[in-house]
C-alpha cells in the first residue's frame, strides 16, 4: 500500500502584496524537504498557483466547514504541519495542529492570544505588570468600570486586530461613545466574542512591538518593531521602523517578560507579534498575537537584519528549533498614507525612485470608498518602504518617499451613526 504523501497544510494565504514573500519562502523550503504544500483559501486563487500543490476553496471563516475540509484533506495526505499567520485563522488552525498531533501554538496559548481578556487575566495572575481591566457588557458596566480603574481608560474590542475599534476616553462622556465603537466593531469578529467591550487602564508610553519564534516553549526574539500611530482618539497604525540594532533587543527586563508571558499562556510552537508599551514602571504588555506581524512587519525584520521569517515559521511548524541570528545590519521602514477625510479614490501613484526605496504600492482600486476611524479602519491608499544604515536616516527618507505619492480622490460624507462596520481589505484572506 502507497503511503500518503506528507504535506503542509496552510490555512488561508493572505493577501499578495503583504504575504507573497513568506508564501515564497515557505514554498521553496517544503521543496527541499520533499513536501507537498495545501492550501485551503477563501476565495479563487490566483498568484497562488505558483507556490501551492493542491488548494480547496471554502468559506473558511465557517470555522466548522473549514475543520472538515482539513479533516478531508488529511485523509489524502500525512499532515507534517499547519501553519496560518491570519488573525481571524489562528484559532481553527491551532485545533487542527492539536488534532493532527503537529506542533503548534497549543490551545491554551491560542486562546490567551486571540482573547484579550484571557490574555489580561492570566498575565495579571501570573504577577506580570498589565493596567487594570473589566470586560464590560453594557454602558452601565462600563461606567462603572472606569470609575474604578480611573481615566484615562482605553476601550476596545475582545477580539479584533489593527487597532480595530480601540480608542482613548478621558472622561465619562468620551467612554459612552468609545464603547459604543467598541462593541459595534466587535460584531464582525468572531462569534463568541462580539458584543462588550474591554475596558482598560491607559500604559502611557511608547509602543512597540516584538516578533519572536517560540519552539517547545522558548521564546525566540527577532526583531522589534517601534510603532508610529495617528488619528486619535483612535490608534490607527500609520508605519513601523525595524533596527538591527535596536538597543531593547538587548533589554533583559524587556526579554524576560516577553518569554515569562508566553510562558504562562502556555505558547508552545510557533511565531508570535507581542506589542508593548514602555511605560515609567517598565514594560506593559499590550496583547499577544497568535501570528506573524502585519503590516509588512517581517518583511521589514528581513531587510533589516536577514532573518526570514518564511523559513523561521516553517521550521517552528515542522517541530524544528529555528536560527533567529541576524546575517544584516541596517534599518527598515514603512510608512502608510492615509486621506485627511472619507473618501473614494480615483488614482494613487507611488513613486519609482527615492533614496533607499525598496519597494512602494498603491493598496487600493480605483473606486474604492476609504473611511476614517470610527466610521472604517486601516484606510490606506499606498505604502512606501525604504531601508538605511540607521533609524534616523530611514525615518528621513520614509518622509520624503511618503511626499512622493500623488492621490486622485473625492471627499464623501461619514456614514449615518449605526451604520455596520465593513472589513477592511488587508486583514482577511479577500485577495481576488
Amino acid at each position: 500500500m502507497t503511503p500518503n504523501p506528507r504535506a503542509l497544510l496552510v490555512i488561508g494565504s493572505g493577501l499578495k502584496l503583504y504575504r507573497e514573500y513568506l508564501v515564497r519562502s515557505v514554498a521553496e523550503r517544503a521543496r527541499e524537504a520533499g513536501l507537498r504544500l495545501v492550501l485551503i483559501n477563501n476565495l479563487k486563487p490566483t498568484w497562488q498557483h505558483e507556490y501551492f500543490d493542491d488548494i480547496t476553496v471554502v468559506n473558511v471563516f465557517d470555522h466548522q466547514v473549514l475543520l472538515d475540509t482539513a479533516r478531508e484533506l488529511a485523509a489524502e495526505y500525512t499532515v507534517a504541519g499547519v501553519l496560518c499567520w491570519d488573525e481571524p485563522l489562528v484559532m481553527p488552525a491551532a485545533e487542527l495542529a492539536a488534532e493532527f498531533g503537529v506542533p503548534g501554538l497549543s490551545i491554551p496559548g491560542v486562546h490567551g492570544c486571540r482573547d484579550k481578556h484571557s490574555c489580561r487575566t492570566r498575565l495579571t495572575a501570573a504577577g506580570l505588570p498589565q493596567p487594570g481591566f473589566h470586560l464590560a457588557a453594557d454602558f452601565a458596566d462600563a461606567r462603572a468600570a472606569a470609575g474604578r480603574i480611573g481615566y484615562p481608560v482605553i476601550v476596545k474590542p475582545r477580539a479584533l486586530g489593527a487597532s480595530m475599534g480601540v480608542s482613548l476616553a478621558r472622561d465619562e462622556a468620551e467612554l459612552d461613545a468609545a464603547y459604543r465603537v467598541a462593541h459595534e466593531a466587535s460584531l464582525v469578529g468572531d462569534e463568541p466574542y462580539r458584543g462588550g467591550a474591554i475596558i482598560e487602564g491607559f500604559a502611557d508610553g511608547p509602543e512597540i512591538s516584538v516578533d519572536g519564534a517560540v519552539h517547545k516553549g522558548e521564546y525566540l526574539p527577532m526583531f522589534v518593531a517601534r510603532k508610529s500611530t495617528g488619528m486619535p482618539p483612535f490608534f490607527e497604525e500609520t508605519g513601523h521602523v525595524v533596527d538591527s540594532a535596536d538597543p531593547l533587543l538587548r533589554d533583559d527586563e524587556l526579554m524576560g517578560v516577553l518569554a515569562e508571558a508566553h510562558r504562562v499562556l502556555g505558547i508552545e510552537n510557533g511565531i508570535t507579534h507581542t506589542e508593548v508599551r514602555l511605560t515609567a514602571r517598565g514594560p506593559v504588555i499590550i496583547e499577544v498575537n497568535g501570528r506573524l506581524g502585519g503590516d509588512l512587519i517581517p518583511f521589514l525584520g528581513k531587510t533589516a537584519t536577514g532573518i526570514d521569517p518564511g523559513s523561521v515559521l516553517f521550521d517552528v511548524g515542522t517541530g524544528q528549533r529555528p536560527d533567529v541570528s541576524h546575517s544584516r545590519a541596517g534599518t527598515a521602514g514603512i510608512r502608510f498614507g492615509y486621506p485627511e477625510h472619507d473618501c473614494v479614490v480615483h488614482a494613487v501613484d507611488v513613486p519609482a525612485e527615492a533614496p533607499g526605496l525598496v519597494t512602494a504600492s498603491p493598496m487600493v482600486e480605483p473606486g474604492t470608498t476609504l473611511r476614517l476611524p470610527p466610521g472604517g479602519y486601516i484606510a490606506r491608499h499606498s505604502f512606501v518602504v525604504c531601508q538605511a544604515a540607521d533609524s534616523e536616516t530611514c525615518v528621513e527618507r520614509l518622509a520624503h518617499a511618503a511626499s512622493l505619492v500623488e492621490v486622485d480622490a473625492e471627499e464623501i460624507a461619514p456614514p449615518p451613526a449605526g451604520t455596520t462596520l465593513a472589513m477592511p481589505a488587508g486583514l482577511l484572506d479577500v485577495d481576488e
